[in-house]
């Protein structure tokens, strides 16, 4: 049975700490491939992203280039947001009907998981990963991947806004993206 990994999330911009975190979820889980699944837009994230969609999954698609067991799908992006987990399922499951699905969440998601759209539906259709980069100790009701990682796309924002060096902490491809299309350059 083919084991799948769902990432789903603004990913604005997308990191060193999220791909470390899926090769992770790989090794752990022996995941076939994590899809990396931009979302349009969040429905428990109030403002708006700062990179316009499209610019979002070019910075994806180049962090992934080359990496044989990630993948991304831009199918919320093609559709009218919010962007819902549970309709992305829906459609994975109907792609791929005898994949074994593994939804990668955030920590910082897992507090209000139960208040997402149809969430009782989501739950049938995976099984939810923490994926946990605080390094602080914490128990949560679903298996955990953890490794402590100090990087936030908020502080990758901030420190381009300000203009401070991003290198390490997102690929070069996803640098070059941001500053040649000068991408949070307001802070």
């Amino acid at each position: 049975m083919k084991k799948i990994g769902i990432f789903g999330g603004t990913f604005d911009p997308i990191h060193h700490g999220h791909l470390i975190l899926a090769c992770e979820a790989i090794e752990t889980l022996a995941l076939d491939v994590v899809i990396f699944v931009p979302a349009a837009a969040s429905p428990h994230k109030l403002q708006g992203e700062s990179a316009s969609a499209e610019a979002r999954l070019e910075m994806v698609r180049a962090a992934l280039e080359g990496e044989p067991h990630f993948a991304s799908d831009a199918m919320e992006l093609e559709r009218p947001p919010p962007s819902y987990a549970i309709d992305t399922m829906e459609t994975l499951r109907q792609r791929e009907p005898d994949a074994q699905f593994f939804y990668l969440v955030g920590e910082d998601n897992v507090a209000r998981l139960e208040t997402w759209h149809r969430f009782a539906d989501l739950a049938k259709l995976v099984q939810f990963i923490v994926l946990d980069r605080t390094g602080r100790p914490g128990e949560y009701a679903y298996p955990v991947i953890r490794r402590h990682l100090d990087i936030s796309a908020t502080d990758i924002r901030n420190r381009v806004a300000r203009g401070q060096s991003i290198r390490y902490l997102v690929p070069p491809s996803v640098e070059k993206i941001i500053f040649e299309r000068q991408l949070y350059r307001e802070s």
